[in-house]
């Protein structure tokens, strides 16, 4: 394929464009397309290519592509579906290095369609070229308008860009923001994405993103298929100041493959996309209307992160509550206001005015209010303050064309964001379009507008997880895993365990029951005897607990030997205090997901776990830990002394960087991690290792054969 630079520009910035199936029919994609791209300010040459008609939109019209008088930075393609095979391979010869290809009826609609795909790849790829499609709806760019559905965007400002796998879905969007006061600039279709996949398209858009430029970005996908990719250049963006949004849809599945570890099994078919997007720092949601109102604030928010302390300025005492109720279920917070403030409102507003917040103005509110209003606010309450809120009716009492005027401006000039939620979509309809034709963004709904404040309140930018370790010792755990496949023996798992810095309890392994007495001396009573051989030693009777002499160990053995494929007992040192579970688990090209959670049985009953992709920053271990339901089992409870919740992130991390350094591990469990303070020890743990490029099907054969191994 040819250069990032060279592709970039002849996608997103063409000095020269040619139209194969051009129309003067506007309701035909070739007619369209020629049409938005002549009358949008496309400063290039444009070419038509009919063999039929001569006169295209009086654009120079030739009967083939090999009568163009120069090769073309950018062909679109918009003829039936039996010729485009043929007309790609004359393209290619002409050395043409980007094609967009706008004709539909190939993979989505048969299996001769998908041999057709495979077929214009291969011309593709050997002639260099980047293609995009088939069965998109075109690309928009400030360059050219080289779309023919949808809508042309007639706004200025608050512009967003949009990367996305459907073509319907950006119409639809498009549609529903621009009435909301959003605008694009680059709007970028794959339709079936046979080539270029919306991941690429990101790596070009990050590699060329300049500050200064759109600051909004929105992803659609179906598919994630390079999310190494998707999160080095998503995590990028963020980084320049480019906010993503993104959508993945298509998240639920019919079936999951059977997981030998607590953590494979809880891991659902989305749990790696949500894992994904958040360490990228894509804010996920799950609807058009969520992706339009989360624009909406980004679009006004002056600088991220955004804090969770908001005023709510209205004049109608029920939608205030709504929101407020709305702003506490996503974790936001009514500011309490200052006396001095108070005060001063007290002046501004008739008595009969609530000054607390919400500030309810009545709904005699005039437009010097809603200024004196939020200067009073300003003056008094920034740094206490991280966003407010105005919601205004149409009472009918005073003109809303000067209300909206005053809330446009504050948006304008307040260094606190400003958001505002305009109801009277129809008896205001013409000063609504005189308010965004301003540039600003308004919300319809007061809840909506809190869910999308929480999405954004709940962002942080992505962190970077490489960081050293004290204790790690690399070297150790490479000698005891290089050579390993399948599950590994106790005494390996424990030198990784040891080398990746983790404590452990004192504990021997027994094979035979003469060894058993001098072995137990050596861990001491009380203490633990686990079978070695079955996967989940509680479900069989496999742990037995608080043995306190030399005549209960040998009761132990004997009927923990007695278990079917019992090869043996581990003996050890008996660990008081809470529970917690950790586990990472491989999922393909996604990584490991590293799993924090409630440990010991509940982990699979209570389902109270938390996912993050490996490595992980000590912040993100800090979250995954918070954001627990059990989070105040840990903290300690009824006068019972918790975990230390930095030894807790400290071993996250340390599972994070085993698995980033030895991906060869395919699943690992350490459950339960126990113990009381900063004494915190791997109780049990397993580790399957893949057997190199047999995984994950060999070790659903382990699975399948019932010998994994319990390993503690």
């Amino acid at each position: 394929m040819a250069t990032s630079d060279k592709i970039y520009k002849c996608l997103f910035h063409p000095r020269s464009i040619a139209v194969i199936g051009a129309s003067n029919d506007e309701f035909k994609p070739g007619g369209r397309v020629t049409k938005n791209i002549k009358e949008n300010g496309f400063n290039g040459q444009l070419w038509a290519v009919n063999p039929r008609d001569p006169n295209i939109m009086d654009v120079p019209t030739f009967k083939s592509a090999q009568e163009l008088p120069h090769i073309p930075d950018l062909a679109i393609v918009a003829i039936p579906a039996k010729f485009v095979l043929s007309c790609l391979q004359e393209l290619a010869d002409l050395g043409v290095k980007a094609a967009v290809i706008l004709t539909a009826g190939f993979g989505e609609k048969n299996e001769e369609g998908k041999i057709a795909e495979q077929q214009m790849v291969e011309i593709a790829e050997k002639a260099g070229m980047a293609l995009v499609g088939p069965n998109c709806s075109g690309f928009l760019t400030p360059s050219y308008k080289g779309k023919f559905a949808g809508l042309i965007p007639p706004l200025s400002g608050n512009a967003v860009d949009f990367i996305s796998g459907s073509g319907a879905t950006v119409d639809y969007v498009m549609e529903c923001a621009s009435v909301r006061g959003l605008s694009f600039g680059t709007v970028l279709n794959l339709g079936n994405s046979i080539q270029l996949s919306v991941e690429d398209l990101l790596e070009l858009y990050d590699e060329h993103y300049e500050k200064g430029s759109d600051k909004i970005l929105m992803l659609y996908m179906e598919t994630v298929r390079k999310p190494k990719k998707l999160l080095t250049h998503a995590a990028s963006l963020n980084r320049k100041g480019c906010s993503v949004i993104g959508i993945k849809a298509g998240t639920t599945a019919a079936g999951q493959q059977a997981a030998a570890s607590h953590t494979g099994a809880l891991a659902t078919s989305d749990t790696a996309v949500e894992a994904l997007f958040k360490k990228a720092g894509i804010m996920r949601v799950n609807s058009r209307a969520e992706l339009i109102d989360v624009a909406c604030i980004l679009s006004t928010v002056k600088a991220l992160p955004l804090g969770k302390n908001i005023c709510v300025v209205t004049d109608a005492g029920g939608p205030g509550v709504m929101l407020a109720d709305e702003l506490n279920r996503q974790g936001l917070q009514l500011a309490t206001l200052s006396d001095q403030t108070l005060k001063l409102l007290a002046e501004i507003l008739p008595a009969e005015s609530s000054i607390v917040n919400p500030i309810d103005m009545l709904p005699s509110r005039s437009d010097e209010q809603i200024r004196d209003i939020i200067q009073v606010l300003v003056d008094h309450e920034t740094g206490n303050i991280d966003g407010i809120v105005v919601l205004t009716g149409d009472s009918r009492m005073s003109d809303n064309g000067p209300i909206y005027h005053a809330i446009a401006e504050a948006m304008e000039n307040s260094p606190i964001p400003v958001f505002a939620m305009l109801s009277s979509l129809t008896s205001c309809a013409e000063k609504i379009e005189n308010f965004i034709a301003r540039g600003k963004t308004y919300f319809p709904d007061e809840v909506a507008l809190g869910a999308a404040l929480g999405k954004v309140a709940s962002w942080s930018i992505p962190a970077d997880g490489r960081a050293e370790l004290e204790g790690y010792d690399y070297g150790a755990i490479a000698a005891a895993i290089n050579g390993q496949k399948g599950v590994l023996r106790p005494d390996i798992v424990e030198r990784i365990i040891r080398g990746a810095g983790f404590k452990l309890p004192s504990q021997q392994e027994v094979q035979r029951q003469n060894d058993l007495r001098k072995m137990s001396s050596k861990v001491g009573y009380p203490q633990a005897m686990k079978v070695i051989g079955p996967l989940h030693k509680t479900d069989v009777g496999g742990v037995l607990l608080h043995i306190e002499d030399e005549h209960s160990a040998a009761g132990a053995w004997q009927k923990l030997m007695r278990i079917p494929g019992a090869r043996g007992v581990l003996v050890q040192q008996m660990i008081t205090g809470s529970e917690v579970i950790l586990g990472a688990s491989e999922e393909g090209e996604f990584g490991h997901l590293v799993m924090f959670g409630m440990g010991g049985i509940y982990a699979e009953v209570l389902k109270d776990v938390q996912f993050n992709l490996a490595p992980l920053s000590a912040d993100e271990c800090r979250s995954m830990i918070r954001s627990i339901r059990g989070h105040a089992i840990v903290d300690g409870v009824r006068g019972e002394e918790g975990m230390d919740e930095d030894v807790l992130a400290d071993y996250t991390q340390r599972l994070g960087r085993l698995v980033s350094d030895f991906p060869q591990i395919g699943e690992i469990d350490l459950n339960p991690i126990k113990g009381v303070g900063t004494e915190l020890y791997v109780v049990d743990a397993r580790i399957l290792v893949a057997d190199g490029d047999a995984h994950p099907n060999h070790l659903q054969r382990e699975r399948s054969s019932g010998i994994i191994d319990c390993i503690f």
